[in-house]
């Protein structure tokens, strides 16, 4: 797999990860994993982070093609 191909794919795997964080910022739905419930916060971390992960995979896979 060559470099391009690989930021690609992962700036896609990145991509859907920040969307699926952005979805339940949208709709407020509640996590509760063995009785503890997930704060909104982690779902911010979990769309500002991948989603820069993913801007800079696409970065990359411009870059090098």
């Amino acid at each position: 797999m060559n470099t391009k191909a690989y930021c690609r794919i992962s700036a896609i795997i990145f991509a859907v990860v920040a969307l699926a964080h952005l979805a339940r910022l949208v709709y407020g739905s509640s996590i509760v994993i063995d009785g503890a419930a997930i704060p909104m916060l982690a779902s911010w971390v979990g769309f500002i982070v991948p989603g820069a992960l993913a801007y800079w995979g696409f970065q990359g896979a411009r870059a090098t093609g």
